[in-house]
């Protein structure tokens, strides 16, 4: 029996992530704050266990760690918890705090689960972990600092705990999405413009290309394919980019 772990399972690509992972027969670990939604969505799959904590809690990876061993086995990781953190810097909703909060829940809660869960992970070899960054891990964009910052720090962080873990058998893949229409996320302001409405990816394709980067697969995956041309872009005509203000993030 494969067993995967998901956190922020509750709504959006957490949820997809574990209908997809359910429809290839895993074992699932769901973990996120509200235990109504988990149980809920627990009921509705073949073989799914629910964890209702704060990933950023001091005994958060302990608890976590345990519910893994009882299983005896983790073969997938898919640290998919985050959130967006808005505002400019010199402003109000912005500064210090507003990028500790997002670096908090963003990239160290994603740290702390996978040291608490790397040992079970290289016993269950081969396995993988499957980090949910953004494009915005790859460029920036104007009141997307504290987003960018953790996300930038999860993809380079990811980059190099690939190289680490292959000697292993842990595959490291690394998911990126565009803009996304979730509850954390909805979109609107582009959903309701037919000329912006297109670029919109779902949680759906998303939790595709999570099962696209999981065991043996690939090391990075944008979502929609065509955003990864967006960092190229960046790179290539970085002043066009920043009278810009940027523009492109889940």
């Amino acid at each position: 029996m494969k067993v995967a772990l998901i956190t922020g399972a509750s709504s959006g690509i957490g949820e997809a992530t574990a209908r997809r992972l359910d429809r290839e027969g895993y074992r699932l670990l769901l973990v996120a704050r509200r235990e109504d939604r988990l149980q809920a969505l627990a009921g509705e799959l073949s073989d799914a266990h629910a964890l209702a904590l704060d990933i950023t809690a001091e005994d958060a990876p302990e608890r976590i760690r345990e519910r893994a061993e009882e299983e005896g086995a983790l073969h997938l990781l898919v640290n998919n918890a985050g959130s967006g953190f808005r505002g400019a810097f010199g402003e109000e909703d912005g500064g210090f705090e507003n990028v500790r909060q997002g670096m908090e829940l963003n990239f160290d809660a994603v740290l702390r689960i996978t040291e608490a869960l790397l040992p079970l992970l290289r016993r269950s070899a081969p396995s993988a972990i499957v980090n949910v960054s953004s494009v915005a891990g790859r460029v920036g964009r104007a009141r997307g600092g504290a987003y960018s910052a953790s996300k930038f720090a999860l993809a380079g962080w990811t980059e190099s705990l690939q190289m680490e873990e292959r000697e292993h058998g842990v595959h490291v893949g690394l998911v990126l999405p565009g803009f996304v229409s979730t509850e954390g996320f909805p979109q609107e302001h582009l959903t309701r413009k037919p000329h912006t409405r297109w670029i919109v990816s779902t949680p759906e394709k998303v939790a595709q290309a999570i099962v696209d980067a999981g065991p043996g697969g690939k090391a990075e995956r944008y979502v929609p394919r065509p955003y990864a041309l967006v960092p190229v872009l960046r790179h290539a005509l970085p002043g066009i980019w920043r009278r810009g203000g940027g523009g492109v993030a889940r």
